[in-house]
């Protein structure tokens, strides 16, 4: 997508956009595609032109030489990031364990070496015609502009593409687990790693709020639950963090912890169980839970402080919930959350099934959590 298109020649893309200043990139996440631009506003045409030359014009410029000068590049991004990274793979092996087989959500978002080899020019043909058409994609423009300018550019650069093939997406269950996966991999790192992660719930609703404030609770500052017993009290963890991950039709709760030298991964999750029963038992109060939410006003707050904050926060409240004005009350979800709410939700998905996934240092599956199931190298048992 960066390497020339029908009317803008290879390299030409970047070059054009470096010669003015702009910032340029692009990201993947399990539900979405995003290119973006930051540049200077008297340029805003420029942009409009080149997203829809490789909208409307991409293909004739693909060639075998660049696909296979691509694929190189990602192979080579997923070894950096991934294969060659301290606990790398993990969350792929959990979602590979917490998720069925067909389920999108299942398998990483910038996939496997096997799948990386077997792309085929066709394939990136084919997929490029039914996903990056005009009617399965949006526009946003953030800044400072001229809105009729905008509009008129839009049409004129936009406006003759077809709209592009019907797309059925997919429709899977919802996921649950009826039990408890115990899993362990060695890795080349130098403290065991456990990762507890629970099916919880979709990007946008009441219950990913609530979870958002329960995971900040747990983990979030010197004072939090998680992080007060067992690496200021107990002295067993190095590091402890608590996060809710909501995509479009699914999420999972996660809490991470490394080990101190010399504690296993069973005393770990026997710790971080103890403190999610008190949280059961007991629930929270009033002073969490505004902790909570006035952290995370301060990081909506600065997200929206930004040109492209506030045009990437439209994108994917457009892209993700159909409603621009999701992200305009993104702050409003976590108003009036009670500690009743609290408490009914975390007891619902801590409850529930879960994988427990352990990273161990090389030849030593003894710190695991005990009765876990060996990895073998590709995340099989």
């Amino acid at each position: 997508m960066f390497k020339g298109s029908g009317h803008v020649a290879d390299g030409e893309h970047f070059k054009l956009l470096q010669e003015i200043g702009a910032t340029v990139n692009g990201s993947t996440t399990e539900d979405r595609t995003n290119y973006y631009e930051v540049i200077p506003s008297h340029h805003l045409e420029l942009a409009l032109f080149l997203e829809s030359d490789r909208m409307g014009y991409l293909l004739p410029a693909v060639t075998q030489e660049k696909l296979d000068n691509q694929r190189d590049v990602v192979k080579n991004e997923r070894r950096q990031n991934y294969d060659n990274q301290p606990y790398g793979t993990s969350h792929e092996k959990i979602a590979r364990a917490l998720f069925p087989a067909h389920h999108p959500y299942s398998w990483p978002v910038i996939g496997s070496m096997e799948d990386l080899s077997a792309a085929t020019l066709d394939d990136v043909k084919d997929f490029f015609r039914l996903y990056y058409a005009p009617g399965n994609a949006c526009v946003v423009v953030g800044g400072s502009f001229d809105p009729r300018a905008v509009r008129e550019w839009i049409e004129k650069y936009f406006g003759e593409l077809p709209e592009g093939p019907p797309l059925t997406r997919p429709s899977p269950a919802p996921a649950s687990l009826a039990e408890n996966k115990l899993l362990a991999t060695e890795d080349k790192v130098t403290l065991p790693r456990l990762f507890l992660s629970w099916h919880s719930f979709p990007v946008a609703s009441r219950g990913d709020a609530v979870m958002d404030i329960l995971t900040s609770i747990l983990s979030s500052g010197k004072s939090s639950r998680l992080y007060r017993k067992l690496v200021l009290e107990r002295q067993i963890a190095q590091s402890v963090t608590a996060y809710q991950d909501a995509s479009e039709i699914a999420g999972t709760a996660t809490i991470q912890v490394t080990a101190k030298p010399g504690f296993t991964l069973t005393q770990i999750a026997g710790m971080v169980r103890e403190v999610l029963d008190e949280l059961e038992a007991h629930g929270v109060n009033e002073t969490e839970i505004e902790a909570a939410v006035n952290g995370i006003e301060a990081r909506l707050v600065s997200r929206q402080a930004s040109a492209y904050g506030k045009a990437n926060g439209l994108a994917t409240a457009f892209t993700l919930t159909g409603d621009t004005e999701n992200y305009n009350r993104e702050l409003q979800r976590f108003l009036n959350i009670s500690p009743e709410e609290v408490l009914e939700v975390g007891r619902r998905i801590f409850s529930s099934g879960n994988v427990a996934m352990s990273v161990v240092p090389l030849g030593e599956t003894r710190l695991a959590v005990e009765g876990s199931h060996i990895l073998l190298s590709g995340g099989k048992p």
